[in-house]
């Protein structure tokens, strides 16, 4: 059963208990973005407003990294779809998910950095997220990452 905090205490037995949580109702962010350059902007300070309405901005690089890597999916959605894309963040229980949607079929691959001006953003995805993934379906494509929130030891951190 998901839940979000808010309303009761927290249930001494809950296993998820000592990871922050958005307030009840606002577990959830959806936008849409037209395909020009300051839709890239535009979402990054979505992202910004809403990890701090879900006081999740002052937990150690979380708003930095989600904003850096939202960035990097939505140019990567500009550059090779050319098209609209949704930009969803979500979180529960330790972990913020973002994704983004869009209406491109070529799937993300992971480059080596190398001295290349371009090309990295899926490699900062890969180094910095706790786990990342794409899915296709008829409508195109999404790209997602996961991030760690609760701060302590091991928390955000790569999964095996």
């Amino acid at each position: 059963m998901l839940r979000l905090s808010g309303g009761a205490p927290p249930d001494p037995d809950d296993r998820y208990g000592p990871f922050p949580q958005p307030p009840l109702g606002a577990g959830h962010l959806s936008a849409e973005y037209d395909p020009r350059p300051s839709a890239v902007r535009e979402a990054r300070a979505e992202v910004r407003r809403q990890l701090e309405g879900w006081g999740l901005a002052e937990r150690g690089d979380v708003a930095e990294v989600t904003e850096l890597l939202v960035s990097e999916l939505a140019t990567n959605a500009l550059l090779h779809a050319a098209s609209r894309f949704r930009l969803t963040l979500s979180a529960a229980h330790g972990v913020l998910r973002c994704e983004v949607a869009d209406a491109g079929r070529r799937v993300p691959q992971v480059l080596d950095a190398g001295a290349s001006e371009s090309g990295r953003g899926m490699f900062l995805v890969d180094a910095l997220a706790q786990r990342w993934g794409c899915h296709q379906d008829a409508l195109g494509k999404t790209v997602w990452f996961e991030l760690g929130t609760c701060g302590s030891d091991g928390c955000g951190q790569r999964q095996p």
